[in-house]
């Protein structure tokens, strides 16, 4: 559960993925969700980090699905990078490249992320933040080589033409007036 900035009333948030949670910068409704036409304009309180976010709207969110409103993550989701970008929201990524938290998991700087998720639900245990807990089958990556779990993040890339960039070379060696003789 979230709390409401300014009331006691709070909004109930599935999600597969607790320790992300350190990373949120909005929670996202549907604007023709009659249940949550109260939270138009609200802001929300992440638990734990106790950041204040806005509380948007968007027809992204399935009104059918789960509580309707969902948690946005910017750096750790694709879809949720997205609603970032068409919101112009805070990217806050909690991750090392190991998969540990880093400054901004707080005083879980440092720890795993699996042993984090577990630790995060017990805190939110405690302080009464847990509606419920489900089993739910849920599809993620894993890597060929290692077989470990594949985190979603954010990080610059470049991406080649490599076909304009390779021409030169062939023709220096394979080419009519080739510069380069090759002898096996």
């Amino acid at each position: 559960k979230y709390k409401i900035e300014g009331s006691d009333d709070t909004l109930t948030i599935a999600t597969t993925r607790p320790e992300t949670i350190l990373g949120d910068s909005a929670i996202c409704i549907n604007p023709a969700d009659e249940r949550h036409f109260n939270l138009k304009g609200k802001k929300a309180i992440v638990p734990i980090c106790n950041r204040v976010i806005p509380i948007i709207e968007d027809d992204y969110v399935d009104v059918e699905f789960g509580t309707g409103c969902l948690k946005v993550t910017p750096a750790h989701d694709e879809n949720d990078k997205v609603l970032g970008d068409k919101h112009n929201l805070e990217v806050i990524d909690i991750f090392n490249e190991d998969a540990s938290l880093n400054s901004y998991g707080l005083h879980y700087e440092g720890k795993d992320r699996f042993e984090v998720r577990k630790e995060i639900v017990k805190e939110l245990e405690s302080l009464g933040l847990i509606e419920k807990i489900e089993d739910h089958n849920n599809r993620v990556g894993i890597s060929e080589r290692t077989k470990a779990i594949i985190e979603p993040r954010l990080s610059d890339q470049w991406f080649l033409k490599m076909e304009e960039l390779v021409k030169p070379a062939i023709e220096a060696v394979l080419g009519e007036n080739a510069d380069i003789k090759l002898f096996p």
